[in-house]
């Protein structure tokens, strides 16, 4: 009883196309040109909604539920769980692969899954689940906070180094509904489904001259779970994007798009609109750090852009683990 199992996903499902994507973000892009990345503060807007995709999937889940289910996984909306975020842990006991869920279940599962990220990070979520636990996704752990449908609600996936939402807005003014973690455990950066964000991200530092690296660089870095939204009177390590030449600014910005694109256009959307409202691409600060150079070839494991209302730290070295936190800070 309640052996885990490998978790077979079905066949695929409309989701959010990477085309689809590529059309957002390359709205935005164009947006950045005339200014909208980069003007003064105004009220987010773009966000999912009850009516969306995965806010959709996760009623039909949650009205499968027994009553039995529900006093395991269920929780309060405003109950402390929901906003815990780790790079390792069960939100709930029951894991998608035992027998306390239906394999109905585990397919609206997936399919929420599926909803809440592009075909690109569906596809990168499920390569790092199979890698880092012999059961896949059969291995992770489901909570809902509230009741879908009615009021504030929000869905969560948590496990091995992942902490993933879905809210439909319930939490105004932060992008994917509070503080997202994804890693992957192959020390190897040839093997590791998100070097490729260290590689773009190092696209930025290759472009600095001497005295600006010298800013960017530093030695260690913050924890890796820090990463609080400060607001305007925050303080930034590194170098200002806003004191970057146009065309380094531009890799700091093709930088944002690849490391928001494993996520549906929705949430992109939203995190995009937050970073407007925080003070848009010139409010962020980007910071690399010596610590952790794996194999010494001094592209940079370790990374962190952050603003007013964007953090995203990228810790590399050993394994990648990444923590994201967008949203306005409470006045």
């Amino acid at each position: 009883m309640n052996e885990e199992r490998q978790f077979s996903t079905t066949a695929r499902l409309p989701g959010v196309s990477r085309r689809d994507f590529v059309k957002v973000v390359s709205g935005a892009a164009a947006a950045a040109s005339a200014g909208a990345l980069v003007s003064r503060p105004q009220p987010a807007a773009a966000a999912p909604t009850s009516k969306s995709a995965a806010e959709t999937t996760i009623k039909q889940f949650y009205e499968t539920l027994s009553d039995s289910q529900k006093k395991t996984i269920c929780f309060p909306f405003d109950h402390q769980l929901r906003k815990k975020h780790s790079a390792n842990w069960a939100i709930t006991e029951p894991t998608l692969g035992s027998d306390f869920y239906t394999e109905e279940q585990r397919k609206l599962t997936d399919q929420i899954l599926r909803d809440t990220t592009s075909e690109e990070g569906y596809d990168k979520f499920h390569r790092q689940m199979k890698h880092d636990r012999p059961a896949g996704f059969g291995a992770f752990h489901v909570a809902v906070f509230g009741e879908p449908g009615s009021g504030a609600f929000q869905w969560e996936l948590t496990g091995r180094h992942l902490t993933l939402r879905a809210d439909g807005n319930s939490v105004s003014n932060r992008a994917f509904g509070g503080p997202l973690v994804y890693g992957h455990g192959a020390g190897d950066p040839a093997k590791n489904v998100y070097h490729y964000q260290t590689q773009k991200a190092n696209e930025v530092f290759a472009s600095l001259d001497a005295e600006q690296a010298k800013q960017a660089l530093l030695a260690k870095p913050p924890r890796e779970n820090q990463v609080p939204l400060q607001g305007e009177k925050g303080s930034f390590s590194g170098i200002s994007v806003g004191a970057l030449s146009d065309d380094q600014a531009a890799l700091v910005e093709q930088t944002i798009k690849v490391i928001l694109a494993p996520y549906r256009s929705e949430d992109v959307d939203e995190a995009l609109a937050v970073l407007k409202t925080g003070g848009g691409l010139k409010s962020l600060h980007m910071t690399f750090y010596e610590k952790g150079d794996l194999n010494s070839d001094h592209v940079w494991d370790i990374w962190r852009l952050e603003g007013p209302s964007f953090v995203w730290h990228f810790r590399g070295a050993p394994h990648v683990h990444a923590y994201v936190n967008i949203g306005v800070k409470p006045s």
